[in-house]
């Protein structure tokens, strides 16, 4: 039986933070990952940190602290990060007024770090390619990851520096005081981290069925430009992304908003749809996301809903855009909180996210968590 001081099971975003957390602590560690390399929500997403989306307290505060832990691993790991901040634009009035409110009630009384721009500093951006927003607000902690190469990178620091033992290709099928039993035989540790992403019935079943958990499922889009291109530095959303994130979403205005787009567009918010953008270091854009939430991901894509991303995309940018890839992503959902950390037992703890925030805080619940067990 092969020992070590910490296993971690699951190598996406939260299983990377805790493995990180724990060998940068002097521990011996192994990753057990059931795929090749993880390919689940971390390298199906944006790859933003979005700082600014979050809600105050306990989700602001995970996603300042994960800000800070990402630069310091870029720099280690060698993978590409902007820093540049990102935009939230503003269409119309009505998205407008919940940016006003935003930037008078909350903004500085809960310690975000952004400012906005009227329309005509907006118009001042790109050229003048984004002069149809009347607003904008301009986030300056957020960040911009490539994801599908972040995770490599982190993974071969990981290794090559820290020492952290992948094994992959290897299914956990068990997890009980610190004694993992895989389909490579078994192991031991003093403490398990078990981060299985949204299976919710491979490990610890019992821990989840109370919770009642789903998932969502998205539609995601990489593009380029086939007009008027525009050399974007940082994501963009727009305010459709109000009512999503839980920095502007139960502010009145908000509610207001939520209720002009169901009058004028409720297709948008049938499928979950709200605009973000996000620059590759390529040049390309990943355009998203639709959201459709239950038991099971269905497989089936409705091409409406990608038109109706790529519309609103091009809409935002000013320029026609041609589709090179589509795919899915698939991450937990509707839990008791954005994400839980569950002890099991005395040398076991779950951790899982329950929204799609995992870049934007997942260093950070990794760090928390193993300075918790670890004591330092």
């Amino acid at each position: 039986m092969r020992t070590f001081d910490v296993i971690v099971v699951g190598a996406g975003m939260l299983g990377i933070a805790h493995a990180w957390a724990a060998a940068k602590r002097g521990q011996s560690v192994a990753v057990i990952e059931r795929s090749r390399q993880a390919h689940g929500a971390t390298i199906r997403n944006f790859g933003q940190v979005i700082v600014t989306g979050q809600a105050p307290g306990t989700m602001l505060s995970h996603a300042q602290q994960s800000r800070e832990l990402w630069l310091d691993l870029a720099g280690k790991a060698g993978f590409h990060v902007r820093a540049n901040g990102a935009l939230v634009l503003a269409r119309n009035a009505d998205e407008a007024d919940v940016l006003q409110e935003f930037a008078d009630t909350r903004l500085r009384q809960e310690g975000y770090r952004a400012e906005l721009m009227s329309g005509r500093e907006v118009a001042g951006l790109y050229g003048g390619q984004l002069a149809h927003h009347c607003m904008a607000l301009r986030g300056l902690d957020d960040l911009q990851i490539y994801s599908r190469e972040a995770l490599p990178a982190i993974t071969h620091y990981l290794q090559s520096t820290l020492g952290v033992a992948f094994i992959t290709g290897t299914l956990a099928r068990a997890v009980e005081n610190g004694e993992v039993s895989t389909t490579a035989g078994d192991f031991k540790a003093s403490h398990v981290f078990v981060c299985p992403g949204h299976d919710y019935l491979t490990l610890l079943p019992e821990r989840f069925a109370p919770l009642n958990l789903e998932v969502t499922r998205l539609q995601m889009l990489r593009a380029a430009f086939d007009t008027h291109p525009i050399a974007l530095d940082r994501p963009l959303l727009t305010g459709l992304s109000c009512v999503h994130y839980g920095a502007f979403s139960d502010l009145p205005s908000a509610q207001a908003l939520r209720d002009v787009i169901q009058a004028r567009t409720p297709m948008l918010l049938e499928n979950g749809i709200h605009l973000l953008i996000s620059p590759t270091p390529y040049g390309e854009l990943i355009i998203g996301d639709s959201h459709r939430y239950g038991e099971d991901a269905l497989p089936f894509n409705d091409e409406a809903v990608d038109n109706a991303m790529l519309d609103l995309a091009s809409q935002a940018l000013g320029a026609r855009l041609r589709v090179l890839e589509r795919w899915q992503g698939v991450y937990g959902a509707h839990g008791p909180a954005p994400f839980s950390v569950m002890p099991v037992d005395a040398a076991t703890t779950v951790a899982v996210m329950h929204s799609g925030v995992g870049m934007t805080v997942g260093l950070a619940i990794g760090e928390r968590t193993v300075a918790g067990v670890i004591g330092r």
